[in-house]
């Protein structure tokens, strides 16, 4: 590596992860539908719908088993009348492998 050059584990997305749910802070009306992809949209899992309230002193968790390098998360709500407002989203994610099997490209 050369001199100056900057190294941080994962960053180059080689790392496969497993991620295992997602924990949110939204307040709205309505159900969010959430979905989360893997690279260029070649997989995807559909999470259990959330819904929402105005006030709310709890941080709801959905679990999903997705073990991809990197992955997208889609929140949406689906009705004209239905609002969201996140503060905030955790995912919950481990790393697995340092890269995929040779096995499945033969």
């Amino acid at each position: 590596m050369p001199k100056g050059a900057a190294s941080s584990t994962g960053s180059s997305g080689e790392i496969i992860s497993h991620f295992a749910g997602v924990r949110f802070r939204v307040n709205g009306t309505g159900s969010l539908r959430m979905t989360l992809f893997s690279l260029d949209d070649v997989l995807s899992v559909t999470l259990v719908p959330l819904t929402m309230a105005t006030l709310t002193r709890v941080q709801p968790t959905r679990l999903v088993n997705f073990t991809e390098q990197r992955a997208s998360l889609e929140i949406k709500t689906t009705a004209i009348d239905e609002f969201m407002s996140v503060n905030r989203i955790v995912l919950l994610v481990k790393e697995v492998a340092s890269e995929w099997p040779s096995t499945l490209y033969t």
